[in-house]
């Protein structure tokens, strides 16, 4: 087995329980735990300092390793900070992108320069969006770029202690905290229990509290020229799906709880490029998350893009807009 095959496939698979492999690897969860330790100690005691910046900061996150479902959460959250008539902007690392700099992300930006999350969650909100590996650094490129943005909504960096935050959201999915063992013998990237404002649950992952959200696919699916294919019309025909996710396997379910049939599944590691992507594979209608798209269309512009949608229930956009109110008194 390649090291890439077992960091993307096997790997997650040990982290649900216990076992031989994982025990194997506490030693090393041991030693990453009281680094961990000693970080948060470090910046608890004023020895690295937390930058704070004059706006609402909201983190998104979650305290396991691969997608528990952050981006859509990011997404719905801004909608729904918009609807409210707030001036919103959202900062990223912009993972797997391969430039260092802060820079803002624009409609017709590359996802290998800025980042296939950020594009995506731009292009579905239209939003001030900086990308930097500093998040506090892209704060303050985004504020001075749109003085009028009064909150922030960090997408992923709930370990980012370096920026000082006002909120946070933990999103969990189905697999809860694994073994609730850290990496690499686990998937916690810090210990849990640990305080989070508010816990959003988008499968039913077994940690007690917070709020439930549902993950589902769009009835349609979009070309690269922006018309729409409605899901139903490919229901009497077998099609390919791809994948470049950290669970692609929640992408293909999906599609075939829609109603299709899935003739070739193919599941690529997390922000895969696509650059090695061939140019033909088959006459088959060829389905992707709308994370891939931006980086699959130049090889394959015949891919169709399905979004993913996230709906949360009422309670947990009450139970946010309450949080909000009681930080702009305490800001007041």
């Amino acid at each position: 087995m390649s090291p890439s095959a077992f960091l993307h496939q096997h790997l997650p698979q040990v982290w649900l329980q216990r076992g031989f492999v994982a025990r194997l690897l506490l030693p090393v969860a041991w030693a990453y735990g009281a680094l961990v330790a000693l970080r948060s100690w470090a910046y608890g005691a004023g020895l690295f300092r937390s930058e704070r910046v004059p706006a609402l900061v909201i983190v998104v996150g979650n305290v396991v390793a691969g997608g528990a479902g952050k981006t859509p959460t990011t997404i719905a959250l801004v909608q729904h900070l918009l609807s409210q008539g707030l001036r919103v902007g959202v900062i990223s690392r912009g993972h797997g992108r391969q430039t260092r700099d802060t820079r803002p992300v624009a409609l017709n930006s590359l996802p290998q320069d800025v980042g296939d999350e950020p594009l995506l969650i731009h292009q579905a909100t239209g939003v001030p969006l900086w990308v930097g590996a500093a998040r506090a650094d892209a704060a303050k490129a985004l504020l001075q770029a749109h003085p009028e943005v009064r909150v922030i909504v960090c997408d992923d960096g709930l370990q980012h202690l370096a920026l000082a935050r006002d909120l946070e959201i933990c999103v969990m999915d189905e697999r809860g905290v694994g073994n609730g063992w850290l990496l690499p013998a686990g998937p916690l990237r810090e210990p849990w229990p640990r305080k989070v404002d508010v816990l959003l649950h988008t499968g039913a992952s077994g940690v007690t509290g917070g709020f439930q959200a549902r993950r589902q696919l769009a009835s349609h699916a979009r070309r690269a020229d922006g018309r729409l294919v409605p899901l139903q019309d490919l229901k009497h025909q077998a099609v390919d799906a791809v994948a470049g996710l950290a669970r692609p396997q929640a992408f293909f379910d999906m599609l075939r709880q829609s109603g299709l049939t899935l003739a070739r599944t193919i599941a690529l590691p997390d922000h895969h490029d696509y650059a090695q992507w061939p140019a033909s594979t088959s006459d088959r209608p060829l389905l992707c998350t709308e994370k891939d798209a931006a980086k699959l269309w130049p090889h394959a512009p015949h891919a169709l893009a399905v979004p993913l949608q996230l709906t949360a229930e009422e309670g947990f956009w009450q139970a946010l807009d309450a949080l909000i109110a009681q930080k702009w008194q305490a800001h007041a």
